[in-house]
């Protein structure tokens, strides 16, 4: 026998309230790698046929703090980017009424590579609003020294240690510490800007109609700070879930210089640029790895797993660029590229 949702009748029962009709069909929307559940809720009209549809957000308020979804939601509403629009809140219970912007992510069409450039150019323009309107940042949490380095912590300790059986000795801590030195310096030495953290296919809706608004529709920024510039570019430009060829990548890079300097971001010189990204990339790549660890040892969500590869690579074709990441270097040619092997 299975067990009852309970905040699931809660959720129901709240929803009918706020929305003032009984007649609701509830059903998963989706569900993300925190507690946070979204539920899409949906009222067709008896006499027009009309149907309407909203999402309803899960967060048990013992394990999810409602409050800054709430406060980023009204800073990109008040930067024009499409986001969802909070229209009612029960933060006692942890459900929030938001407006729906539909199912399709950009990496439905991205495998694809079905209106790529499209979907990019779409997508540098809101980053480009995001960074050089979200003026008011400094309530944001900052993306300092101990943030970046606890986040590439979870590089060794769930990826080399749990996942590959590693026992990392005094040589290989120094190799990471190296490398983590020359990482943070990097990330806390670029412009500071409101950034989103996780900007990429997944988290990008396809919504180009009256109805849902203009592309990209921008999903689960609640973890937003205020930090490097590069960010977000990153996130997006080397996916986790979808990877482009290097001069591809290059191309919407300057791209993304034009939108900036259009829209009055300092970015250094083209090389400054490039060198803030490429390192950029390799702390967010340790650190996407070491979660994508944690979720299959730690939450038991394997599909993850699958994502390791694709995004180890962007560090392993990176790093050998940098002389001051030949530590992080030699780390991967003799410690993880063996024992990632005896994994096959």
């Amino acid at each position: 026998m299975s067990t009852p949702d309970i905040r699931l009748h809660q959720l129901t029962q709240w929803s009918s309230e706020v929305l003032a009709h009984s007649d609701l069909a509830i059903t998963v929307a989706s569900a993300d790698a925190s507690f946070r559940r979204y539920f899409r809720v949906t009222r067709t009209a008896n006499d027009t046929k009309k149907t309407q549809t909203w999402i309803v957000m899960d967060a048990p308020p013992e394990k999810e703090d409602l409050l800054p979804y709430i406060n980023v939601a009204q800073k990109l509403v008040a930067a024009d980017i499409n986001a969802p629009r909070v229209l009612a809140k029960n933060i006692e219970q942890g459900f929030l009424l938001l407006s729906d912007l539909g199912n399709a992510t950009y990496l439905t069409e991205l495998v694809k590579d079905n209106g790529t450039e499209s979907l990019y150019r779409d997508a540098l323009i809101a980053l480009v609003q995001m960074q050089s309107r979200c003026r008011q940042i400094d309530d944001l949490p900052p993306y300092d020294a101990k943030l970046l380095l606890r986040e590439m912590e979870l590089f060794p300790e769930w990826f080399m240690g749990k996942h590959l059986n590693i026992a990392i000795d005094d040589s290989d801590r120094a190799k990471l510490d190296s490398a983590f030195s020359v990482l943070v310096e990097s990330a806390l030495g670029q412009p500071k800007v409101f950034v989103h953290r996780d900007y990429h296919s997944r988290n990008l809706m396809i919504t180009d109609n009256q109805v849902l608004g203009r592309n990209p529709g921008v999903l689960d920024f609640q973890d937003a700070v205020q930090g490097p510039i590069t960010y977000d570019l990153v996130s997006l430009l080397r996916d986790c879930y979808v990877a482009w060829p290097t001069g591809r990548v290059h191309g919407w890079l300057t791209e993304y210089r034009a939108l900036a300097e259009q829209a009055g971001l300092q970015l250094g010189s083209p090389d400054q640029l490039q060198r803030s990204f490429d390192l950029m990339g390799v702390q967010r790549h340790l650190k996407a790895v070491g979660i994508f660890a944690r979720l299959w040892h730690r939450d038991g969500k394997r599909g993850y797993l699958n994502d390791i590869p694709r995004t180890l690579s962007y560090v392993r074709d990176v790093a050998p660029l940098y002389e001051e990441l030949r530590p992080l270097v030699q780390l991967l040619e003799e410690k993880i590229s063996p024992a990632l092997a005896r994994l096959v």
